[in-house]
């Protein structure tokens, strides 16, 4: 599936990450942690929902590995990790979701949704411009995962939601995320 996004991400932000690639991983380091979280909570809110429930599970346990393997990375770069900041992309979005039980669910898997096909676009770009071959295989291999990641959020909003309602709720979610990304400073972070 081709990424769905209105904004594409500027050469800008490449540069900024490369200039400053020691901050960014930082950065990415606890957005795989904040995803992983984010997946266990999705299993503490929808227990009865079987098939949700297995893969945020998987889900979790793939971002926690990720997480694991940016903190080897920085950890062989003599980074030392730095306490999680508060990410202005995620909070704007999250300022979107809906209260009511339906709501909430769907809005919940959207907003993943289009948070996880911008982390596809813009490990694609790292995998595409970083110099290091491993770094940039990584982030390659990263950018495939974000996207697996976008595509069983959107499949699992149209198991639990009528299709016309999702793709409904989707373009929404698109500008709401079109907004928030236009909203963002250039910066080396991930969002």
């Amino acid at each position: 599936m081709s990424n769905p996004l209105k904004i594409k991400t500027s050469s800008a932000w490449v540069e900024s990450v490369i200039s400053d690639f020691d901050r960014f991983l930082n950065d990415h380091a606890a957005n795989e942690k904040k995803a992983s979280s984010m997946a266990m909570s999705m299993v503490a809110h929808y227990p009865d929902r079987i098939e949700l429930l297995e893969n945020m599970v998987d889900l979790a346990l793939e971002e926690l590995n990720h997480y694991r393997q940016v903190l080897r990375i920085m950890l062989k770069r003599g980074i030392t990790p730095l306490p999680d900041e508060k990410d202005m992309y995620v909070n704007q979005l999250v300022k979107q979701i809906r209260k009511g039980s339906d709501h909430y669910f769907i809005d919940r898997l959207l907003s993943a949704a289009v948070i996880e096909a911008r982390g596809a676009e813009r490990f694609t770009l790292l995998g595409q411009h970083l110099q290091e071959p491993a770094l940039a295989s990584f982030y390659k291999s990263l950018a495939k995962s974000e996207s697996n990641h976008f595509e069983l959020f959107l499949n699992l909003a149209k198991q639990y939601f009528p299709a016309t309602e999702v793709e409904t709720r989707f373009e929404d979610w698109l500008v709401y995320e079109a907004t928030a990304i236009a909203n963002c400073p250039i910066h080396p972070k991930l969002h």
